[in-house]
């Protein structure tokens, strides 16, 4: 197969030492206290206001998981993980943010760094684009909480809902309630079941019946903190007859030490819809 040579003679030639993401920010940080148990669930819960419906169900995943066993890989060689020894929720220290403005410098230049546009008011100000070159609107997630979310505004305006997973469980509960473990239930996998338990943050995006979302959506995830796992929630829905184009992408600083990406993502589209996803 072609295609498939051509993948594999890309990734052989790529130099790993050339990883231009690998650095990482020098900030404070707000962590949970190491290892995982139901206190754990809780203060998660906890740090996201979450009603109590969304901590039941989040205990039930965690319940579950206890009864699992991770799954052996064929062909895939890595250390065994120890789940006791990872921060589930680590947050840059920071007070309530009212704009963008007041999001922490360092993590503005980390955007900046990875080339994700999170400053949307040059673009508003009618900053000539290149020809062709659509607006895109950004989540950026750093370690488990959403930090800035560009466009919602405008968005909002053609009736699209487009924020973090954590604003969208307290705003939109009937949304997330009706369609969240729809695709992948709490019993799906191990994997799955984790991350049901101890999900921060992600991107949660509605499109209503027949509305062609007016720009393309993106969240970028970056894992900052050392001994930290990232386990994002993505909940994307499309109404019959809608259009969206989505893209996710996650950088992390090279170390020497793995760390834990464990996502989970639920794409619905009803009839006639269509969703773009990369």
């Amino acid at each position: 197969m072609p295609a498939v040579q051509e993948t594999v003679d890309r990734v052989r030639q790529i130099d790993v030492d050339q990883y231009r993401y690998g650095f990482e920010t020098i900030i404070e940080s707000e962590k949970a206290p190491k290892g995982l148990s139901e206190d754990t669930v809780r203060f998660i819960s906890a740090k996201k206001n979450e009603p109590e419906w969304m901590l039941e169900w989040r205990l039930e995943a965690f319940r579950r998981w206890q009864t699992m066993e991770e799954p052996t890989w064929a062909r895939v060689d890595y250390p065994k993980i120890d789940y006791q020894d990872l921060y589930y929720y680590s947050a840059p220290k920071k007070k309530e943010l009212a704009s963008l403005d007041e999001v922490d410098p360092e993590i503005l230049k980390t955007y900046e760094k990875l080339g994700i546009p999170l400053r949307e008011q040059e673009m508003l100000a009618g900053v000539v684009r290149p020809e062709g070159e659509r607006r895109v609107a950004v989540d950026a997630v750093f370690d488990s909480v959403s930090v800035a979310t560009t466009f919602q505004a405008e968005l909002k305006k053609a009736g699209v809902i487009f924020m973090p997973i954590s604003e969208a469980i307290r705003e939109h509960p009937e949304l997330v309630k009706k369609y969240l473990g729809t695709v992948v239930p709490t019993s799906d996998n191990y994997f799955a079941t984790l991350n049901s338990a101890v999900f921060s943050d992600g991107s949660f995006v509605y499109v209503p019946e027949g509305v062609r979302c007016p720009m393309e959506l993106s969240t970028y995830f970056r894992i900052n903190s050392a001994g930290s796992g990232q386990f994002e929630r993505t909940l994307l829905i499309a109404d019959e007859g809608a259009y969206v184009s989505y893209l996710e992408g996650c950088t992390a600083p090279q170390r020497d030490e793995n760390q834990l990406h464990a996502a989970v993502v639920e794409l619905i589209a009803m009839d006639g819809a269509e969703i773009k996803y990369s």
